[in-house]
């Protein structure tokens, strides 16, 4: 048996619940994994919660069809398959699970050729957790949809969270000119991180500067095109993870007319060998030094339902994860943090 979260249906964090279910067994192709470390996401917090409703229809109409929760880990492999070749125990892992999700539990199963590779070594299993949530998603952005480029000016709304403390980075390693977008107590953090200009939303609006950008990355959807279209240069960009009505109209609109586009990408839903090479090279960029995971709070996974409330607030700088407490085994103490990390 293992500890696992269990959504027990649609609602506030009370729907979480630590219960004991059985340990996965590794089918041929699989390996067994000892999740150290999960993300716990702004999207995750959305997928309990059942909103908007469109979305059961994909998770399921009354209640989770996938139970266990979470997308990112990072980990051991503990046990293999017969068909496996890539990996061997004692393997140091991590990667993320998109097809039945599960990573909010002790042990894990995922298929050798799924997102999954090994541990770079300048970083521990909470840095790892959620560079998929964070890293995987806005390198799909910046690189694929938008195509960034060396001195293309790049705005970054959001700079201070998942996505845009990753963004920040991946934008300077590939030599745009970063402006980030934040609130007061997380200027010194976003500059900390390489951008080159720095926008408080509760002192400037970015709108009336003059600035002309040739992406606009709005992190957390709470921007929109039309806001965003005077501060575009002639064939700028706004691109946006969060889908909602008005974002699909512009895409559509701006497909057919005028040379600034709006556009969206479901990194998840990309074919798993598109985001292999991009989660490799995300690999590649940490092993660098150029890019690591800042962590705001990591919370014993029997605390999952604080690190959700924590979350409902919007006010986390980077990432959140959940750590287990395996025995005899003792988790890693994770690197000191850009942000001074806090441990709750």
């Amino acid at each position: 048996m293992m500890k696992a979260i269990i959504s027990t249906g649609y609602g506030s964090a009370e729907v979480l619940q630590v219960q004991e279910v059985p340990k996965p067994i590794p089918k041929e192709n699989e390996v067994l994994i000892k999740v150290y470390a999960a993300s716990v996401t702004r999207a995750g917090s959305m997928m309990r919660t059942g909103k908007p409703y469109i979305g059961r229809l994909f998770l399921g109409l009354l209640k989770p069809k996938n139970p266990i929760p979470g997308t990112g880990f990072a980990g051991v492999v503990e046990a293999i398959g017969n068909g496996v070749r890539t990996f061997k125990v004692d393997d140091r892992v991590f990667g993320e699970s998109l097809e039945n999700y599960g990573t909010q539990a002790e042990y894990l199963c995922l298929p050798e050729g799924g997102i999954i590779t090994t541990l770079p070594n300048n970083m521990t299993f909470e840095e790892a957790a959620p560079v998929c949530d964070g890293a995987l998603t806005s390198i799909n952005f910046l690189k694929e949809l938008a195509e960034i480029k060396p001195g293309k000016k790049v705005l970054i709304n959001g700079a201070s969270g998942s996505l845009g403390t990753s963004a920040v980075q991946l934008a300077k390693y590939y030599g745009a000119e970063v402006t980030g977008i934040c609130s007061t107590q997380n200027i010194e953090m976003v500059k900390s991180l390489g951008a080159d200009h720095v926008i408080d939303y509760t002192k400037q609006n970015f709108s009336k500067n003059g600035q002309k950008y040739d992406i606009i990355y709005d992190t957390i959807g709470k921007l929109s095109f039309s806001a965003c279209k005077s501060s575009l240069t002639e064939k700028g960009m706004y691109v946006s993870p969060v889908l909602e009505m008005p974002l699909l109209f512009q895409m559509l609109r701006t497909s057919i007319f005028g040379s600034k586009k709006a556009k969206f990408s479901a990194t998840g839903l990309k074919p798993v060998a598109e985001l292999k090479l991009l989660f490799n090279e995300v690999k590649e960029i940490i092993e660098t030094g150029k890019l690591k995971s800042i962590i705001d709070k990591s919370y014993p996974l029997e605390q999952v339902g604080n690190a959700h409330r924590y979350i409902d607030k919007g006010h986390k700088r980077g990432n959140v994860v959940l750590v287990m407490e395996h025995k005899p085994h003792k988790l890693p103490k994770a690197k000191p943090q850009l942000n001074n990390s806090e441990s709750v």
